[in-house]
């Protein structure tokens, strides 16, 4: 089954400063590219370039960020449309989660992940039929 990445874990793999983080997010990032079987979204691409950009404590040239963006563009991608904006915010409303993190929970659904890697959920829980992990738990 494919995992789905959200932007924190890809800015981790990204972030040589962030220590243990780092390492971790580059190992589960290299292991998703190289068995071809990480998704990201639209969304996550965007919150990436702009967050290595300007909020990383060694930030990425806008150079080396476009090129980080295109490498993953290679992977599973989903493009959100108008429906999955809707059924984001009944995610939202009914597990009182962010919308943007409803979003993220409706990309890994669509693109029929099994797993959702990110530090911003609760790890273990399910959402939608997908499983939230935390690759920096354990």
């Amino acid at each position: 089954m494919h995992e789905f990445v959200d932007t924190n874990v890809l800015l981790y793999a990204y972030d040589v400063s962030a220590g243990e983080r780092h390492v971790r997010a580059r190992e589960l990032v290299g292991r998703l590219g190289r068995e071809r079987m990480g998704v990201l979204s639209v969304q996550v691409l965007q919150e990436f370039y702009v967050n290595a950009t300007r909020k990383i404590a060694e930030p990425l040239s806008p150079a080396s960020a476009r090129e980080r963006v295109l490498a993953l563009a290679r992977w599973r991608l989903h493009t959100p449309s108008a429906a999955d904006v809707i059924a984001a915010s009944e995610i939202a409303e009914q597990t009182r989660r962010s919308f943007w993190d409803a979003m993220i929970v409706r990309s890994a659904t669509q693109m029929n992940c099994s797993v959702l890697w990110t530090e911003d959920l609760d790890h273990g829980q399910r959402v939608s039929g997908v499983e939230l992990r935390n690759p920096f738990e354990g």
